[in-house]
Formats: structure tokens, sequence, C-alpha cells
């Protein structure tokens, strides 16, 4: 399915930094991976962009401009990654201002001039379309900004687009594909691209593997941001419930609903959630939202003294990423840590119950979405894009269906007896008597585990295939979840995770930064067609 209605800023941006389609055409013979290797800039994260534009040799507008044609030749041309579902007109404009700025010496801070990726259930109160994917707001632009996104336009960053997602962030089927929207159709993993992103921030971490802006955010309900990084061979930081306003924010459960980082670096994702974080008046459970400079955290010795639990429960039956952990865990002994096995107890008792409190609250909290930033889109309610879907079903549904919209549709209120019992369940088992539990108990500074399988080849008829995954502790919790590339597995990536009990943000950069550090296992996607093993 090819996506529709872009912005086509990427074809003049291309034409202003020089890439036109004679110097592509000139360059196919070459490899993929010499062919679309994107310049050191581009690839460069806040540190070096920053300091590049302050010695004068790069501007905002310069690096836009250059991140707007990489996206033409790599998004929509070239390997076709279908990252980026639309483009901020305004784009240009703004990073021109952040130049005026910088030159009359008003600096708003590390992210002044930085282009950035949001998410397409992100509202922006501009000129782009909000929609989860779905064609039933397609064209619907919100009523105003996200909290975070109003946050980092007064950081002066760069809005630069919206990524693509799994539709309705992947709460639509019971056998759904990840990374496929009926608006922007199917993310392509960029180390191999017959297989998944994973789900949903798809477009996001495809989009950070690629090079296509220095900063992408995500939104996780049980592993949408930590998922799709390890799989694009990225960082990922899912953040404690609370840290981050999920204000404009299309929801699916304020219970487990966040919003975090997604970059190429550990330094770059501290610096981006320094953005992110803090108290929200709109978003109660942000009151205890600490104010934290998260950069100041990168330490190269943060992982000396540390006490980790490595989660044995949690490696997969694929032994070729049970072997490849086996070697990054030697690596964190060797930088000063102290690793036990652990077992995380009571893991198996919210299964049910968590996709029960996922459906009571979807649709409540999709409706009033809808109701505070597009009063005036088509639909109003979860009814109301049933029947969409169904009167479009050629182009919503042509390879699954709605069987959760249609599920979450017959829930009773947030006062349901099923409800209430599950959220006290999920609760209990996944804080109390689970990771809270284990950290106390074995008195340890964060869990460790593989973060999931390699990506899945990409399947319309049986759906995903997820295997193991690490995500669903801390994600039913509400606790933080850090992922950090590990290195490669028939060249596909996989990630190590780091978790910890709530608010332990500052420590567990500290231990992905010392780890990233001393290991640098990130290496630049590949874009072949597929993997010969």
């Amino acid at each position: 399915m090819e996506r529709r209605d872009f912005v086509r800023l990427g074809l003049a941006a291309g034409a202003a930094a020089g890439t036109s389609g004679l110097a592509l055409a000139a360059t196919a013979q070459k490899p993929a991976s010499a062919r679309f290797r994107p310049d050191p800039m581009l690839e460069a994260g806040v540190q070096l962009q920053q300091q590049a534009m302050r010695a004068g040799k790069l501007t905002a507008h310069g690096l836009a401009t250059r991140y707007l044609a990489r996206i033409e030749a790599v998004d929509r041309a070239g390997p076709r990654l279908r990252s980026v579902i639309e483009l901020n007109p305004d784009a240009l404009a703004i990073a021109r201002e952040r130049d005026r700025e910088r030159k009359a010496g008003k600096l708003r801070g590390p992210l002044h001039g930085i282009p950035v990726l949001l998410k397409d259930n992100i509202a922006t109160g501009d000129k782009m379309s909000t929609t989860a994917g779905s064609l039933a707001l397609d064209g619907v632009r919100a009523a105003r900004d996200a909290h975070l996104v109003a946050r980092l336009r007064t950081a002066g960053a760069v809005i630069l687009g919206k990524t693509n997602l799994s539709e309705w962030a992947n709460m639509r089927s019971v056998r759904s594909t990840s990374g496929w929207s009926a608006r922007g159709g199917q993310t392509r993993n960029p180390y191999a691209l017959d297989r998944n992103t994973s789900g949903s921030s798809s477009g996001s971490a495809a989009a950070m593997a690629a090079s296509l802006a220095t900063l992408a955010v995500g939104t996780e309900t049980d592993g949408s941001i930590v998922s799709p990084s390890a799989s694009c061979g990225i960082v990922g930081i899912k953040p404690t419930l609370g840290l981050v306003s999920r204000a404009g924010i299309i929801p699916i459960a304020h219970s487990q609903d966040t919003v975090g980082p997604m970059t190429r670096s550990v330094a770059d994702a501290a610096f981006l959630l320094g953005a992110l974080a803090g108290p929200d008046p709109q978003d109660g459970v942000t009151a205890k939202a600490p104010r934290i400079n998260y950069a100041s955290f990168l330490r190269k010795d943060g992982l000396r003294g540390k006490r980790l639990g490595v989660a044995r429960d949690f490696f997969g039956a694929n032994e070729g990423v049970n072997a490849l952990i086996e070697k990054e865990l030697t690596l964190l002994r060797e930088q000063g840590a102290i690793l036990e096995d652990v077992t995380i107890p009571n893991s198996d008792k919210y299964g049910e119950t968590e996709l029960t409190v996922l459906l009571h609250e979807f649709r409540p909290d999709l409706e009033a979405w809808l109701a505070a930033y597009a009063p005036h889109a088509p639909v109003k309610t979860m009814a109301d894009i049933i029947d969409f879907n169904v009167r479009n079903a050629k182009r919503e549904m042509p390879y699954f269906g709605q069987e959760h919209l249609i599920a979450a549709q017959s829930k009773g209120g947030l006062q349901a007896r099923d409800y209430v019992k599950a959220l006290a369940n999920n609760r209990r088992y996944a804080r109390d008597k689970g990771l809270e539990q284990v950290l106390r108990d074995r008195k340890l500074d964060a869990l460790v585990a593989p973060t999931g399988g390699p990506a899945w080849l990409t399947d319309y008829i049986n759906g995903d295939h997820y295997g193991s995954s690490f995500s669903s502790p801390a994600a039913v919790a509400g606790y933080p979840h850090v992922t950090v590339p590990a290195g490669l597995l028939h060249g596909l990536p996989i990630g190590l995770s780091f978790v910890g009990k709530a608010w332990s943000e500052p420590a567990l950069i500290a231990m992905a930064y010392a780890y990233e550090q001393a290991g640098r296992r990130r290496r630049a996607p590949t874009y072949v067609a597929h993997i010969r093993v």
C-alpha cells in the first residue's frame, strides 16, 4: 500500500542540498550499504551538531535541508522505508528562525535547531495531521499541540515531521502486522527490508536507524518503544509512568501509556528526555515528575559497583540471542557491575488481565482525546471508527481486521468490576509482588535481559511473530526501561535491556551509557532486501 497526500518538501530539499536524480543514478551500482550511507553530520548526534553550529560550520536550516533530502532519497525512493508519514511544511521556516535566534545570542538549550520526528499519534497544532495512521483522521489537524510538543518548541527543536506507526498503536487487531497503517503503508526495517520493525513506534525506529533526523519520539503501552528500538538497532527509553505528559497523545490506556526518546545514542536520548519530562497540570500523574538534567548522568563509570539481576526467565528460545547476550554480560562485569541470576516473580499473573485493562480504558480515553483535540473530526466515537473501517474495508482492512476496536466498544465503563479487579491485579503482581520485590529483596540497582529476539519476516497472512520479549514487566508496572544496541545476529540488531524501579532514569541512563561506550555495538543498517543465513 502506498502512502498518500505527502507534503513534497523533500523534493525541494533534495535539490537545495545537491542530491539530484542524476547523483543518485550515478551511485546505483554501489552496494546498498554504501549507496545510502549518510554524511557524517547526519549520523552525528546533538553534541556534535551543536558544536558545528557554534563554530559556524552548520546552520539549523542547512541541517534540516539535508535531512529532508535524505528522507526523499531513502524513505521515499531507494529502499523506500516508509518511515515518515508526513513532513512539516513549516520546518525550514522554523529552522531559519532558530538560526536568527542563534545569531542574536538567544539560545534555548541543547536542542536549539535540532530536527525531531514525532510519532503520528502525537498532536501538533500546526499544518500537519494527527491520525494514528488511520484514514478516519486523514487530513484532521489537531486543535493544539500536545504538551510535549510545546516543550520541544520551547526548547528550540525543529519539528521535521511525523513518523508512520502500527495503526492505532497496534491496538486494532489480534492478527495485526506491526509497522503497517492504512495511511502510511508498511514501514520496512533498514537492516533487511523484508523484516519487520516491530510495533508500534515503527517509523520512529526505522527513521533513526536510517539517520533521517537527529531525534525521534515514540510512545509505548507495552513494548512499542523498546521493541522497535531493539529491532532497528537504536536506543529507546520507556520512562516511568508520569515522567512525561501524555496530554495530546492519541491514547490506548492511561494506566500504561508513556512517551519517550528513540535515538542513535544514549547521550541523545538523555538530551531529548530532559526536554520531554516535567509536570503538566493537564496530566495529573506527572505531579511527581522530577526536573533533572539527564545529560549530567552520562558517565563512563556508570556500571561500577552496580548490582544487576540477570532475568534468566526472559531469555528466549533463540540460542543465538542468548549466546550474544552472554558475551555482553561479560562486558558488564568488566565495567565493574556485579551480576547475579534472578527470576522476576509473578510475571505470569497479568497477561490476560493486562488486555482487560487496555480494552476497558481504550474507548473512553480515545473518545476524550477526539473531543479535546479533534472536535472537528468526522469520527467522534469508537463506534464511528469501527463503522468507518467497515465502509472503507478495502483500504483499511486489506490484511487484518479490527477485533480490538470491537472488543473495546463492548466493554463497560471504568467502574466495571472486572476492570477494577484486573487493574488491582496488574499493580499487585507487576509492581509490589513483581519488580519491586525482586529489586528490593536482592538489593539490585537494575535488571538486565535481552529486549527480545531478532526482527521477524513481515507476514500479512499470519501477522506478527514476536517470540520472547522483556517489555511487559516494566510496561504493566509503569517502571522505566532502557534498551541499548547489543550487536547483530545474522545482520539483525539485538538489544540489551536495563529495567529499574520508578523514577530511576538517572541511574539507568548512567548504566546504559557506560555499557554503550564500552561496547559500541551499534552498526549502521545495510538496506539489504533480505538476510541470507
